[in-house]
């Protein structure tokens, strides 16, 4: 049984797609997809934010607990969507204890979102050299060196953050986006190759289908509320959805489709998920490569 406000519902994506069509007889069809009430923020991530504040206003802190206090506090202010809040307190951090190898990592991707790529690839080199197995640290560096149309060398990163978990199909999903951007022929063969190692039972593998051409977009949507628990769940499932669903149509040229998976990732209100973070870069992206 769906939890309540859980149902699927009809609404049409497509940018005032009324108005689009592929032929001048030929409406482009209306997509009807799942979606929720955006999610609300955790009044007990703000209590906490309050907490830390009066902690830090302590004078017996050492500078190694004011670090972890600002590090802490900066990750709050991340979940909530705060980045500029977010980033002052990670850069107090690492300027009281240079050795917080997680720091480095949100930085990378504070700086991967403002298109700074060269520093992005900086903090992470920081991070991994202080700590080789952050594996997170991989995925993030792949990110931004796809972003930064260095899909080659991405794929590298993305193939080491899978060897650590080769079970895991966002992992294999990342691998396939940096390789379709070089051989997306090649890139489909590596994709089905990896998909052997995955569980079919977890719900992620259904994006593995969807990009190998298994599963048709309808059914993908018609399934993405089953196991769910919880209004949480749902919104969080639904935010890496639209995302790649945004992926996946882009990569085939509709970009007004895209476009609209991209805006509904942002509408979950999930700060804290890449599929949120990036949704808007890539709307950024696109509204760039329009005025260009």
């Amino acid at each position: 049984m769906i939890l309540k406000h859980l149902a699927l519902a009809s609404f049409a994506i497509l940018s005032l797609s009324a108005c689009q069509t592929t032929t001048e007889s030929e409406p482009t069809p209306i997509v009807n997809v799942p979606f929720t009430a955006p999610l609300a923020s955790d009044f007990r991530s703000e209590i906490a934010i309050a907490r830390y504040s009066e902690l830090l206003n302590r004078a017996d802190l050492s500078p190694d607990q004011q670090a972890k206090l600002y590090y802490d506090r900066g990750v709050l202010f991340d979940s909530l969507g705060m980045t500029t809040l977010s980033r002052i307190d990670f850069n107090r951090a690492v300027k009281l204890k240079p050795d917080l190898a997680e720091v480095y990592n949100f930085l990378g991707i504070q700086h991967t979102l403002m298109q700074q790529y060269e520093k992005a690839y900086e903090f992470f080199d920081s991070a991994l050299e202080l700590d080789e197995d952050h594996e997170y640290a991989y995925l993030n560096r792949g990110i931004a060196l796809y972003y930064g149309d260095r899909s080659g060398i991405a794929k590298t990163d993305f193939s080491a953050f899978l060897a650590r978990s080769p079970n895991d199909p966002y992992r294999v999903l990342w691998v396939y986006l940096a390789d379709a951007k070089v051989n997306k022929e090649q890139a489909l063969v590596e994709l089905k190759t990896n998909a052997t190692a995955l569980d079919d039972s977890q719900w992620a593998f259904q994006l593995i289908s969807l990009f190998a051409g298994d599963m048709s977009e309808h059914a993908f949507l018609s399934g993405i509320s089953e196991g769910v628990k919880s209004e949480q769940e749902y919104a969080q499932r639904l935010c890496e959805a639209y995302f790649y669903l945004a992926k996946l149509h882009q990569a085939a040229g509709d970009k007004y489709l895209a476009a609209d998976y991209f805006r509904l990732a942002l509408a979950t209100n999930i700060h804290e998920f890449i599929e949120y973070k990036y949704a808007r870069l890539e709307l950024e992206l696109m509204a760039g490569d329009d005025a260009s």
